[in-house]
């Protein structure tokens, strides 16, 4: 373990001065049109950053723990599936909705403070409930309350970016330097514990949430000018449909990961510390490509990345059902980097270059809601059966699932010119 702790300390170190440069804002260019912004004496690079960071703590807790957490409640994989694709199917309903409202409204921080606000409120929920049927029900609203506050954030941090002449990349690693802190932390803390102790670290994490929201820049603009179905705009583009298709299977082929590894790990044999370390060692890869996510995008391209997000997926979830080694795992990891990192800075770019004026925050809500929730919804549902059943065997369905995507981007390279949609 030794040896594993200072790699981890060199990693920060070699990282620090990446992420320095997350609050430096270079002068806008020359014919930028400012966004109507909030008076502060914090920059909103440092305060998106921070929602970043406090929103990425709980995650870096939930995502690796809270299926272990369920498990200790009585429940098998099956239910944890069903309850995580609950989660997951409800951002299909409530995140464009979310997302029509702040369009139409022009403003986003007072969805993110009522938000926040819910989201605390239902995971002091979960540790009221009983039975299968109450924690289906704060399943539920879980997903009305936390699956849209990150595409709002993306949003709002999309389009402060491009107005300051920010660098998204170096902002949004911040959210993955504290999921390394708290998933690494958490399986530190939960070791020789009870399942409950992750509770008060999420709960923590909840109201620092909150605290962020309320500190988010107030971005004001004008309503569009072209009220048109924003939604029914989107899903009537092919070329929308295969970003969708693409981006999904590729996003979806993690659920196995996210559902079921660190059970799977936890029979293998590794410790919650081992387990929490390889979780955090996957998004540490993760904000490296983040740091130079700039450089990355002009040399590959928005497709290009789609295209290595698939092939690093079929390797990472191929090699995942073989190994269960602490060493064999820790090499699988870095391809995090690419699984996740490379497929969402492509799709966040899709949307900022694709997306029609006046509908961003729609097609990410859409992109988060079919993109991602319908896609892992129904690998959850699927892994959950599969594991029950064949164990390490379901992370070859997410390998097909990953090739699947692959194919769909090869098919939105050769149809999407780079345009907006409408312009093509």
């Amino acid at each position: 373990m030794s040896f594993e702790i200072e790699a981890i300390v060199l990693s920060v170190k070699a990282m620090y001065a990446a992420l320095s440069m997350a609050t430096k804002t270079p002068p806008p260019p020359e014919s930028s049109t400012k966004l109507d912004l909030d008076h502060s004496p914090i920059s909103p690079g440092v305060r998106l950053a921070l929602f970043y960071a406090t929103t990425f703590f709980v995650i870096g807790v939930y995502m690796p723990f809270w299926p272990a957490w369920l498990s200790g409640k009585g429940l098998g994989p099956t239910e944890i599936g069903i309850l995580l694709s609950i989660t997951t199917w409800t951002r299909v309903i409530a995140g464009p909705l979310v997302a029509q409202a702040t369009d139409r409204l022009g403003r986003r921080k007072p969805f993110l403070v009522g938000l926040a606000l819910m989201t605390l409120c239902t995971f002091w929920l979960y540790t009221q409930a009983g039975n299968f049927f109450t924690f289906a029900t704060v399943a539920f609203l879980l997903g009305c309350s936390f699956s849209p506050m990150i595409p709002l954030a993306e949003t709002t941090t999309l389009m402060i970016t491009k107005d300051r002449g920010l660098d998204y990349g170096r902002i949004r690693l911040w959210g993955s330097v504290t999921f390394i802190a708290s998933s690494w932390g958490g399986g530190l803390w939960l070791a020789g514990r009870s399942e409950d102790a992750i509770i008060p670290l999420i709960l923590v994490g909840c109201v620092s949430i909150v605290c962020s929201c309320f500190l988010l820049p107030d971005v004001r603009i004008s309503k569009p000018t072209n009220t048109k179905a924003p939604i029914s705009r989107l899903l009537t583009s092919p070329i929308f449909i295969l970003f969708l298709a693409s981006a999904g299977l590729i996003q979806g082929s993690h659920a196995a990961f996210y559902g079921f590894s660190t059970i799977h790990w936890q029979a293998a044999g590794l410790s919650e510390s081992k387990i929490g370390l390889l979780w955090a060692e996957g998004v540490a890869a993760e904000v490296l490509l983040f740091a130079f996510s700039g450089a990355v995008l002009r040399r590959t391209g928005i497709v290009g990345l789609l295209l290595i997000g698939a092939s690093a997926a079929t390797i990472r979830w191929t090699a995942t059902c073989f190994v269960t080694d602490f060493t064999g795992l820790a090499l699988t990891q870095l391809l995090h980097a690419l699984t996740f990192g490379a497929t969402h800075l492509a799709s966040l770019n899709f949307i900022q270059r694709a997306a029609p004026e006046g509908s961003t925050a729609t097609a990410q809500a859409l992109y988060s809601a079919l993109g991602l929730g319908v896609a892992s919804a129904v690998m959850l549902t699927i892994a959950g059966k599969l594991y029950a059943d064949y164990q390490g065997i379901v992370f070859l369905v997410m390998a097909i699932a990953a090739i699947t995507g692959g194919l769909c981007a090869l098919a939105l390279r050769k149809y999407w010119s780079g345009a907006q949609l409408g312009v093509d």
